[in-house]
């Protein structure tokens, strides 16, 4: 049986007559990339909150890294690494500088202080630029050392809330792909939340998503793609006009449509024969490069589970 990294059981959390976080129960093996989405107000940084025994929950209980996070907040804090709303950068500091403060805050001794600043930012790219004042430093490349600075301590597992936000998709690309190595080094149990869908279903191995502090589904994005049970047709193209959207919607077979830099997404009602959707696309002069049969993306999976809980 796979070690299990964090457990709650039927979590709560009240803010006066506000139930931020309603009975949440899910386990978060080690090792995994465990993503955490939901919109805004659903009560993801209060879970974080209080897996790290920063607020105490007003019913249930979690265990973190086999601690309880009532009576052991400290010995859980001391193993984890967290960057939540602040990056916790100095801006005066060079690059070097801020992770040598925090490597002293944990302890840690000369010699390993030193290797371990070397090895985080040869590993994120950074090593070249370690004597420049993080002021003059772009957002992503702050972003990837507000990382650095999370895992100094070689924590056994990351809290990270929304890590990408802001960066162009450039950076957010090679921190995602940093992210994934240090789980496959198994340095690290990764806890995130995001509102990019995407990036979810590119980076985590398992996701949970939450609405009103309430848990509406929790699984490997492959399982949760195929409860969905939204199939869908991508079609690469041209003429893809509103009034070609617009019949085509008039079609049992098509739920939704999408068009989006050339390509045109369809989500159908069920198992559908796309040669009556094609037919009529061409016959309304759209002219069709590929088609393409597939299933229901993650973000696909997420408003379903959103426009369900509304109804």
């Amino acid at each position: 049986m796979a070690d299990i990294a964090i457990r709650t059981e039927t979590l709560t959390r009240d803010f006066a007559a506000v139930r931020a976080v309603d009975a949440l129960t899910l386990q978060v093996e080690a090792g995994a990339v465990f993503g955490f989405l939901g919109p805004n107000g659903s009560g993801k940084t209060t879970t974080i909150r209080m897996l790290l025994g920063l607020l105490e929950p007003t019913a249930g209980r979690a265990e973190v890294l086999g601690f309880d996070t009532r009576t052991h907040s400290g010995q859980i804090r001391a193993r984890s690494g967290a960057l939540l709303e602040n990056p916790g950068l100095y801006e005066r500091f060079s690059a070097e500088d801020n992770l040598e403060f925090y490597a002293r805050v944990w302890h840690l001794g000369s010699a390993e202080r030193r290797a371990r600043i070397r090895q985080l930012l040869d590993h994120l790219g950074l090593w070249e630029r370690r004597k420049e004042a993080v002021s003059k430093w772009s957002r992503g490349m702050k972003q990837k050392l507000a990382v650095a600075r999370a895992l100094i301590h070689r924590p056994s597992l990351i809290f990270l809330d929304e890590p990408t936000a802001g960066l162009d998709p450039v950076a957010a690309a090679a921190l995602r792909a940093d992210l994934q190595s240090l789980v496959a080094n198994g340095e690290a149990t990764v806890f995130l939340t995001t509102h990019n869908l995407a990036e979810a279903e590119k980076l985590c191995t398992h996701v949970a998503v939450i609405r009103e502090g309430k848990l509406l589904a929790i699984g490997h994005p492959d399982e949760l793609r195929a409860q969905s049970g939204v199939p869908k047709a991508e079609i690469l193209g041209r003429g893809f006009t509103p009034e070609v959207l617009l019949a085509l919607r008039s079609l049992p077979a098509v739920a939704s449509t999408e068009v989006r830099n050339g390509r045109l997404t369809i989500a159908l009602r069920g198992p559908s024969d796309l040669a009556p959707i094609v037919t009529l696309l061409v016959t309304l002069g759209a002219q069709i490069e590929e088609v393409h049969k597939g299933h229901a993306t993650l973000e696909d999976v997420f408003l379903k589970l959103m426009e369900e809980e509304t109804a």
